[in-house]
């Protein structure tokens, strides 16, 4: 299973967004979304609710926990 930096980076590239759209959706700094993506910093549980939901995925499938994309409701 991948890790969040991988899932992020491949979410963010299905999308078509750059690092520095998802900077800006998010209300970063360019380069703090970047550390997301290298692995050497990760968001706040309410920044990853708020990615989750951007890409309608689950926490858990972020995380790397799970193959399963959906989102339980």
């Amino acid at each position: 299973m991948a890790n969040f930096p991988e899932r992020l980076k491949a979410l963010r590239n299905e999308k078509r967004y750059t690092q520095n759209e998802m900077a800006e959706i998010f209300g970063l700094k360019p380069r703090g979304y970047q550390e997301y993506e290298y692995g050497n910093a990760y968001p706040t549980v309410t920044g990853l609710i708020q990615i989750a939901k951007f890409f309608d995925v689950s926490v858990d499938y972020l995380l790397g926990l799970t193959d399963k994309r959906e989102v339980n409701r």
